[in-house]
């Protein structure tokens, strides 16, 4: 009986949407953190009857086919990358993007990586580093001897130095942009990483067409909507229900067949 492996394949996939939906929730408060949708497509069809046929030789077609659907699968687990509110931290070292485009990190292998969450801090050398330790890319580096540090919504970096009248420049805050941003592969630790699908990244400054604008003492909260993810996992659990509802359906319908026989 088909009926069973059909529901399966439906549990399946309701249990990967759960997954998805719990991982959300997990990050409601993860510093830019985009949530994720799953996506699933049918299965194969078994065809009963086709369609476009003749009934017999030389007669009238068949308008209508029959097609049994043989269940569902994931296809997809999407990244939403729409803009998350903006949380004032008063910290100068924090810095959020108001619009498209994404911070370059350098990873550990010199490999370029890219992230929205701008909770940046420095290193033991001035560097400008992520929370983890990842250079942020074009290198800056601040003076031991700043006493502020002031970030414009272009992306340019200055300190005020201790004793000195003028501020210094000390670098320029650049932005990558693509064109599929749903295809950057995540790899934790709020990093992204280009794929052949995302295409490859086009920087510019802030502020230019295009490109986010840089404003200093905020981060971006998580995209995570509380209400929708708990929408959705209600959905997800009455949808779970009811593939297992048919298949305890399909198991009834079998044992009362194999009564029968007896």
């Amino acid at each position: 009986m088909k009926a069973l492996s059909i529901a399966a394949t439906g549990m399946s996939a309701q249990q990967t949407n759960l997954e998805v939906i719990a991982n959300n929730i997990a990050n409601i408060n993860t510093t830019g953190f985009k949530r994720a949708r799953a996506e699933f497509s049918d299965l194969l069809y078994q065809v009963e009857r086709l369609q476009g046929v003749p009934e017999r030789a030389n007669q009238n077609i068949v308008p209508e086919g029959a097609n049994i659907g043989l269940g569902v699968k994931t296809a997809a687990v999407r990244n939403v990358h729409v803009q998350g509110s903006l949380t004032n931290t008063g910290n100068k070292l924090d810095v959020a993007l108001a619009g498209k485009g994404w911070f370059q990190i350098e990873g550990a292998d010199g490999e370029m990586l890219y992230s929205r969450a701008g909770a940046f801090n420095t290193n033991a050398n001035g560097e400008l580093v992520t929370v983890d330790g990842f250079p942020v890319m074009p290198a800056i580096v601040v003076p031991p001897e700043t006493v502020d540090v002031i970030i414009n919504k272009s992306g340019q970096v200055f300190a005020r130095v201790d004793g000195e009248p003028d501020l210094q420049v000390l670098g320029q805050l650049t932005l990558a942009t693509f064109s599929n941003e749903a295809g950057l592969a995540p790899i934790g630790n709020n990093l992204f990483r280009e794929t052949v699908a995302s295409g490859p990244a086009n920087v510019g400054v802030p502020g230019e067409p295009g490109f986010a604008t840089v404003e200093q003492g905020y981060l971006e909260a998580s995209n995570v909507d509380p209400v929708k993810e708990i929408t959705d996992l209600i959905s997800a659990q009455r949808a779970y229900e009811m593939n297992s509802k048919v298949i305890k359906a399909a198991d009834e319908m079998a044992a009362t067949v194999t009564q029968s026989l007896r």
